[in-house]
């Protein structure tokens, strides 16, 4: 939809002619909009060379990029070409099996392990409990599985007998009105018209985080959903775009709910008023009303509280496994983000009774992401967690249980101990500024980024440095095989910027046998310390001491060296060469990054009035004039200051409305004397686009 968006939500072309020869200048050859209907592309394009907006040069450039790849796969070749031999046999062949199975084993993180909780031995009982005990799911752009092992299936095959649950409560809702209940009917509308709670009329809600529940019904085992006007049990599972099977029981104050349908869709403009599902003197199920007050209420009632049953399973078993996490349609997909990194209140609150309930409690967390398990870290043994990480999860999972596999996966992203150590607007991408991420954060997180446990120890021995590359002795000096992963982080004590706290160069995994020792080599080169210097656009190795910090995570270093870089020292800006806005070293928050022309480029223009942009250390020798190319819709100023946004002025330059934000054109203005190094200020008036500038 990327072409038709430019002409439509985005109404960033006026016609898709202009459109499509833009994205095909930019490089783009292959398109999918329209589904199989490539008469609107078609006809746009031919528009478009009509129009001059393109030359049959550039179709002959894209065309040939998606013609190249083609004919590379062999799809003119009268016998296949050199991948004919792969056939469809390969799918789901032993061997892909066990590739996926290794690959999932590779993946799984030991996130805690006291007192050797892990791993497990085989047989005794268990009980494996939790929304994700006995399922799989797929990230959101994942494929269909072309088969499935759950948790359950996995320590199945390790225990001596297995006790399964979800951890789900089985309900019931009837309405207050007419005390019938909420039933389906295979995928018929559901009604509000049973007398009596068949299995018709039982749901099992799951608790997803943020007050999201599902209703898979109990019949016919498939999810509530909303399908755009009758209400259906009709889906496997949560799915398309609107995500369309989320709902949340909202308690009144009578003791009744109200129930209110969640899916995506309510979050659009078009959607319309109301979200609260309501009763026709039918029994037929729509949304009636926007608010509680025209809801129909329901009398929820608890048929099996999953909770009950899983602490009944933890308590009869020798240990209990909790399965818990994310849904990745409801929790982590395009366009919707959660609205907090905690996980699901109801499965906290499962952790927390089957943990009550069996000391000896394993968390097993499948997320598409970090969550904030605070409370687990603090009290449950062991906890392992695991992407959706395909057919083969639930073998996984039980290898690094029972021990088949010694885990030696690591953290790609930084685990916080709360939404308070996260920066207030998430939209700010730049991390520099923000002290974001395991690179300029000096915060304590929950689990660092590249953290990981083992079953068994290293000792990192002194390292040594020289002809591009870092040594390292690593000893296994544990009583059993396994892998690390040895990290390489650097520091550099001095630059003319803020640098980062460390910064991963290099990493290896490496296999050794208990009481092994291998020497492990990783890639470092001066070059490969280039840092960009905006200043002059371009990348730079800055002459500095660089700390070298060796061992298994971000925070656990075990060895420390340094190397001395003779490179290049920055010097002072010179403004008086034409100098891009976007190349600045300083802004007010509110300064937005502005596209130059609909072709290319960057501008840089204020939100408000007193928006600024600053360079520092600039080499100023009396300049005399302010120069700048500028587009404005209305009459407006930038001021030039020295020291500060209300330091010193030593000039305003007048800015006369252009009429476009796209057309340019030269402001200038005499300045007052100023020398030395110095940092300078732009300040902007009412809303303009600065593309570039020289003082001199």
């Amino acid at each position: 939809m990327a072409p038709t968006n430019l002409t439509g939500s985005q109404r960033y072309y006026a016609t898709q002619a202009e459109a499509n020869a833009a994205v095909i200048k930019a490089g783009l050859n292959s398109f999918t909009v329209d589904d199989a209907n490539g008469a609107p592309t078609v006809t746009a394009i031919k528009a478009a060379l009509d129009q001059g907006l393109l030359t049959v040069h550039d179709i002959d450039v894209a065309a040939g990029q998606a013609l190249s790849i083609r004919f590379r796969l062999g799809e003119f070749d009268p016998d296949g070409g050199p991948y004919a031999k792969i056939g469809p046999e390969v799918i789901n062949s032993a061997a892909n099996k066990q590739l996926a199975r290794e690959t999932a084993d590779k993946a799984m993180v030991l996130l805690k392990n006291d007192n050797n909780a892990l791993p497990l031995k085989p047989g005794g009982k268990v009980a494996v409990v939790g929304p994700l005990a006995d399922t799989l799911y797929t990230d959101w752009y994942g494929g269909k599985l072309p088969y499935q092992v759950t948790a359950v299936d996995g320590i199945r095959e390790k225990a001596g007998s297995v006790t399964a649950s979800t951890g789900s409560d089985r309900i019931a809702l009837r309405d207050t009105k007419t005390g019938k209940y909420l039933a389906a009917d295979d995928a018929n509308p559901v009604t509000v018209t049973a007398d009596s709670v068949g299995v018709n009329a039982q749901f099992d809600a799951d608790d997803w985080g943020q007050g999201v529940l599902t209703l898979k019904n109990v019949a016919n085992g498939k999810y509530l959903g909303y399908n755009w006007g009758p209400f259906v049990t009709r889906d496997d599972q949560p799915n398309g775009w609107f995500v369309q099977q989320q709902f949340k029981l909202e308690p009144q104050a009578d003791g009744t709910v109200a129930i209110r349908y969640a899916g995506y869709e309510t979050q659009e403009g078009w959607f319309g008023p109301n979200r609260y599902l309501t009763i026709g003197a039918d029994g037929t199920v729509g949304l009636g009303s926007p608010d509680v007050a025209g809801a129909a209420k329901f009398s929820k009632e608890v048929l099996r509280s999953g909770i009950d049953e899983a602490v009944a399973a933890a308590k009869a078993a020798d240990t209990a496994v909790l399965v818990v996490g994310s849904q990745p349609f409801i929790n982590g997909r395009e366009a919707h983000d959660r609205t907090t990194t905690a996980l699901g209140a109801g499965q906290e609150a499962l952790v927390k009774a089957v943990r009550a309930a069996n000391p000896h409690t394993i968390v097993v967390l499948q997320t598409s992401y970090p969550d904030t398990i605070g409370w687990e870290q603090q009290h449950v043994p062991g906890i392992v967690w695991t992407t959706h990480a395909g057919a083969e999860t639930g073998h996984a999972i039980a290898d690094v249980l029972y021990g088949a596999y010694n885990p030696a996966g690591r953290l790609t992203q930084t685990w916080y101990r709360s939404d308070d150590q996260l920066p207030a607007d998430l939209l700010n991408y730049d991390i520099i500024s923000s002290d974001q991420t395991y690179l300029y954060s000096r915060q304590k997180p929950l689990y660092e980024f590249g953290y990981g446990l083992s079953y068994t120890s290293f000792r990192y021995g002194k390292p040594s440095v020289g002809h591009g590359k870092v040594t390292v002795p690593v000893t296994n000096t544990g009583k059993r095989d396994g892998d690390e992963v040895v990290q390489l982080y650097t520091h550099q004590r001095t630059s003319r910027d803020k640098t980062a706290v460390k910064q991963l160069r290099a990493f290896q995994r490496v296999h050794l046998k208990a009481g092994q020792t291998k020497t492990v080599t990783l890639p470092l080169s001066p070059a490969d310390l280039e840092r960009w210097d905006q200043t002059r656009s371009r990348w730079v190795v800055e002459s500095s001491v660089y700390d070298l910090l060796i061992g298994a995570s971000s925070s656990d270093i075990r060895q420390r060296t340094t190397l001395k870089v003779t490179g290049e020292t920055i010097p002072a800006r010179d403004l008086s060469k034409s100098t891009r806005a976007e190349t600045f070293d300083g802004y007010a928050p509110a300064v937005r990054l502005l596209d130059e022309s609909k072709a290319s480029g960057t501008s840089v223009g204020p939100a408000a009035a007193g928006d600024w942009i600053a360079f520092k250390d600039v080499a100023l020798g009396n300049p005399g004039t302010f120069t700048a190319q500028v587009a404005a819709l209305t009459n407006t100023t930038i001021e030039v200051r020295l020291g500060s946004p209300t330091g010193k002025l030593l000039g305003t330059a007048p800015v006369t409305a252009t009429g476009d934000v796209y057309r340019y054109a030269t402001v200038r203005t005499q300045l007052a004397k100023a020398s030395g190094h110095q940092d300078v200020y732009l300040v902007f008036g009412d809303a303009l686009r600065l593309s570039t500038f020289s003082i001199r």
